[in-house]
């Protein structure tokens, strides 16, 4: 039994990891000259390799770029505060009971990413066509889905004593 829950709070913990590294860290886009997150924007000026730190254009609809700073955020948040539940329930809950709570609290989290991942993809560098997704942002969809299956796992999990 200290197995499994060692392996369900590392896997939850590796969740919380990816959601914070994809949110903090600047690869979300690339392009030869420039690379942007969620909160600023890289250039390279003068083919000098000296990067420069930019606001977001103001191209970018504030309103989406708000939804999705704010949706990644609550993410991180929500994930936090699911494991937190899930120890706590581990403490409370009867024998034979679910963990229901934390794998709806964890199922919000990965809603929240979702959000932000989808309006990310549907309104950011649509034309832009020299460009790719960078790691941070495919470590959020990473994220997305350790959410999605502890979310699950979190629901359909008894607690039973040996």
């Amino acid at each position: 039994m200290f197995k499994a829950l060692a392996g369900i709070c590392f896997l939850h913990l590796t969740t919380i990891f990816f959601l914070f590294w994809a949110i903090i860290d600047d690869a979300w886009w690339f392009t030869e000259n420039l690379y942007t997150d969620l909160w600023g924007r890289w250039v390279m000026e003068n083919n000098d390799n000296v990067w420069v730190y930019m606001d977001i254009p103001t191209s970018y609809r504030k309103d989406y770029l708000q939804a999705v700073q704010a949706f990644a955020v609550l993410s991180c948040l929500f994930a936090v505060f699911s494991l937190c539940v899930f120890i706590f329930q581990l403490f409370t809950l009867g024998k034979g009971k679910r963990f229901t709570i934390s794998g709806i609290v964890q199922l919000i989290s990965c809603f929240c990413i979702m959000v932000a991942l989808s309006v990310y993809t549907d309104h950011f560098h649509r034309g832009e066509k020299n460009g790719w997704y960078g790691w941070s942002y495919i470590m959020a969809w990473f994220g997305w889905l350790l959410t999605l299956f502890t979310g699950i796992m979190y629901i359909i999990l008894r607690k039973r004593v040996d």
